[in-house]
C-alpha cells in the first residue's frame, strides 16, 4: 500500500469508518486548510488528540470525507464529515498557518459481521441511545443496526472512555473485543 499526504484535522475525540460527526471549525488554520481539502489539494484525516507526545495525534486516525457544511452566524464553520478508511500516521509536520499535514498509510477497515445472539442487545441499545440522543441520529441517512462492526464503531464513538482506552479496540483486527466489551459493559448496568 502506497503512504498519502493529508490534512490532518485533530480533535478529542474518535471517527471511524462509516461514523459521522459535525464539527465546527473556529481557527483561521482550520479553516484553511478545509478550503485546501475543499480544492481538492489534500485529503482529510481525522485524529484523536493526543498530548505530550512527539504526534500531535494518536497513529490510528481515519481518512473522511467533509459531506456537508454551513456558515454559522457568529461565521464559524460547521463541517459534517464522514469516516471512510482507517490510516496510521507515519509522520506529521506543522504548516506555518499551524495546520498539519500527515503521511499516511491506508489500513484494512473491518469486514462487515451480521450481529448475533446475545450482541443483539448492543444493537438495540445503540437504537435506544440514538432515540434518546436525536441530534446524533440525524447526522445519518442510514443505520446499520444489523451489522456488527457499525455498530461496535459507533460505540466507540460514543462511549466516555479515554482516547487512549478507545484506540486499544480500535487496533484489533476485527469488531469482536468491542463487541464483548460493550456487551459486559451493558450488562455490569443493567439486568440483561
Amino acid at each position: 500500500m502506497q503512504t498519502q499526504e493529508m490534512a490532518l484535522l485533530i480533535q478529542d475525540g474518535v471517527l471511524l469508518p462509516g461514523g459521522r460527526l459535525e464539527i465546527r471549525i473556529v481557527s483561521p488554520c482550520d479553516l484553511s486548510m478545509i478550503a485546501q481539502v475543499l480544492k481538492g489539494h489534500y485529503k482529510l484525516a481525522f485524529a484523536a488528540l493526543k498530548s505530550n507526545s512527539e504526534l500531535p495525534c494518536y497513529i490510528s486516525a481515519t481518512r473522511c470525507n467533509i459531506i456537508d457544511f454551513n456558515q454559522l452566524a457568529d461565521n464559524s464553520l460547521s463541517i459534517v464529515i464522514e469516516g471512510s478508511q482507517r490510516v496510521k500516521i507515519l509522520s506529521a509536520a506543522q504548516q506555518r498557518d499551524g495546520s498539519w499535514i500527515a503521511r499516511a498509510l491506508p489500513c484494512q477497515n473491518w469486514s462487515q459481521e451480521p450481529i448475533a445472539g446475545e450482541f443483539e442487545i448492543i444493537s438495540a441499545a445503540l437504537e435506544q441511545f440514538y432515540q434518546v440522543n436525536p441530534d446524533l441520529l440525524e447526522l445519518y441517512s442510514q443505520v446499520h443496526l444489523e451489522d456488527a462492526t457499525w455498530v461496535s464503531q459507533r460505540w466507540l464513538e460514543v462511549l466516555p472512555m479515554y482516547n487512549r482506552d478507545k484506540l486499544v479496540l480500535v487496533e484489533q483486527p476485527n469488531c469482536h473485543k468491542t463487541m464483548d466489551f460493550v456487551l459486559q459493559l451493558l450488562k455490569s448496568h443493567v439486568d440483561v
